[in-house]
Parts: C-alpha cells; structure tokens; sequence
C-alpha cells in the first residue's frame, strides 16, 4: 500500500471511530431538546451539559465514554463547538449593533472589560491557575461555553483543562434563569430595562433567551441585541491574548497561536455577510437551528469529560471564582445600564 493511501485509511479508521461517540451526542441532543419543551426554562445547552456529566459518573455508561464513545464526544465537544461558534455569527448584524447607539455600545464594552479584569483578579487572589481564570473570565464576560473554546484554541488548553470552566458557566447560567427575573419587580425594572439587563449579564444566548422571555417580546428582543453585541467582543478578545501570549514568548518564536484562529475568523465573517441582508431569512432560520444543535451536542461532548472525583480534588476555589465572577457581572452591568 502506497503512503497516500495508507493516510487515506487511517483517516477512514479514524472517522469510523467517531460514529458510535456522534450518535450518542445525537441521541444527547434529542432527549435535551425535549426536555426544553417539556420545561421552556430549561435551555437545551444545559440540559446536554447534565446529560454529559451523568454518562461520563454513572458506572456503566462511564466504561463506554472512556472506550468506544470517546473519540466521537471529543470530535463533538471540539470541531462541532467551533462550527457552532461560526454560525453564531449569523445572528449579529453590525446594523443591529449600530442601533444601540455609541452610548450604550461602549457601556457594554465596558461591562465586557471590567467583568474579564475582575474575573482574572479574582483568581489571582483565590491562588487559581491563570488558565483556569482566563477561561472562567472569557465565557462569564463573553458567551459562556462558545467564547471558552475561543480563548482554549489560543491558549493550548485541553479539552479537560476547558471542562470545568464550561461547567460552571452552565450553572451560572442556569441559576440566572430563576433569580434574574425574581428580581425585575424589587428592581423596578420595565421590560426593555430588564431585557437590556438580561443581555449584559447572562452567559449562553439560550439563557439569555429563556431568562428574558420571561418577561415578554420587548424584553428579549433588546435582550438579544445587547447580548449578541457582547458576543462580538470574542473576536477582539481572543485576539488580544494570543497577541500577548506572542509577545511574551518574543519576537522571534513563531510557534505562538493564531491572532485569529480559523474559526472565529468564520465567526467574523458570517456577520459580515449577515450585515449585507443577501441572507435569506429562511436560510437565516436553518442556521439558527444548526448552531444551537451543534452546540448541544459540543455541549454534551464537554460533559463527558467531566469527572466528578477530580472535581472534588480541585476544591471549591473554582466555584468561588464563578459565583464572584456571576455577581460581578450582574452588578456591574446593572449599575452601568442604570446610567446609560
């Protein structure tokens, strides 16, 4: 056998390897799918994280994530995540973003800057791994899971090294689904307040969605566009620290991560090509389903590897950093939307 074609089979191997793990994300996605219509406050993306974590702690099932299914949750939780990233560009226009106003834009900039500062200053005091904190801080100021795989494409981290950042982002998120909108009526927040709110402070788009739809159209309509206007800081962000892990390596290393990486290069440009209008709106709406089917599934690839005895071993500094990092971004989104 010549070597091409012996590269071609390994690679047909590797790909078979991967069914049986991409048919049980699939299967992971259809049971969190209907889990979210049979209870609307539980977005999908959580239930699949719950699901993850339950196959990969529950002896029986344990055995076939870390045999057959392993290598199909690893393509999921990775390559599927980063085409998820890329389609969620398709929900940003730069018209929506320029509608804000100059005002309200640079609030949220703020809000996105301060959060991530904090977050890292945070860990820093709690003694946590600067990875482990930068992580924590993209998805809390960011887009949760999505801008967590972001920054680890730029800083090495394995997908393990990503798994408890994400599982906390997802609680987070979770939590904010019950409390943010306890607290619309004590705050004397009206619908748009509430959705503008809701958009700066919580972490996935699902449960920006959930969160604000509890309060109406209006609510998660400015909701959306305040969120996905946060969503659009990933870009800069990411870009941001691989110029400062290049730089620190010098000028002449060359083997520092893409300023860029591919995918979220993808990401920019599918909201270039939203902000022309050529996109048909019912191609607009297939996307969305895609993205946050991808997603699921990456989702549920991330929870398979988590470990609940290794969790236990980090201690509960993580947790820490979290729940600070959630009230800070609340607060401070609260404090400065109040001011807009």
């Amino acid at each position: 056998m010549t070597a091409p074609a012996a590269a071609r089979t390994g690679r047909r191997v590797s790909a078979g390897r991967a069914v049986p793990g991409l048919l049980a994300a699939v299967g992971a996605v259809l049971v969190a799918v209907a889990v979210h219509r049979v209870v609307p406050q539980l977005p999908a993306l959580t239930v699949a994280v719950v699901l993850g974590i339950l196959a990969a702690n529950l002896p029986r099932s344990a055995r076939l994530v870390a045999g057959p299914l392993g290598p199909g949750l690893t393509f999921a939780g990775k390559r599927l995540m980063r085409l998820g990233i890329v389609l969620l560009g398709l929900r940003l226009s730069l018209g929506e973003v320029a509608d804000l106003g100059w005002r309200t834009l640079v609030v949220v900039v703020g809000i996105v800057l301060i959060t991530f500062a904090g977050t890292l200053l945070a860990g820093r005091l709690l003694g946590l791994p600067r990875q482990e904190s930068l992580l924590v801080a993209t998805g809390f100021s960011i887009c949760g899971a999505s801008a967590i795989a972001a920054m680890g494409a730029v800083t090495g981290a394995t997908r393990r090294a990503m798994v408890v950042p994400t599982a906390l982002v997802t609680l987070c998120g979770t939590l904010a689904i019950a409390v943010l909108p306890l607290l619309q009526g004590p705050l004397g927040l009206g619908p748009e307040a509430f959705g503008r709110w809701v958009g700066a402070s919580v972490h996935d788009v699902g449960q920006v969605v959930a969160t604000a739809g509890t309060a109406g159209t209006t609510a998660l309509a400015a909701a959306v566009v305040v969120k996905l206007t946060r969503v659009l800081m990933l870009a800069p962000m990411v870009a941001g620290v691989a110029l400062t892990i290049r730089a620190r390596r010098g000028r002449g290393d060359r083997s520092g991560p893409p300023v860029v990486p591919l995918f979220v290069a993808g990401f920019l440009g599918m909201i270039a090509l939203r902000s022309t209008g050529a996109v048909p709106t019912g191609v607009l709406e297939a996307a969305g389903v895609a993205q946050d089917l991808l997603l699921t599934a990456a989702l549920f690839g991330l929870g398979c590897a988590v470990r609940l005895g290794e969790l236990r071993r980090t201690g509960g500094r993580p947790l820490v950093l979290a729940l600070v990092s959630w009230a800070l971004v609340a607060t401070v989104s609260l404090v400065a939307l109040g001011l807009s």
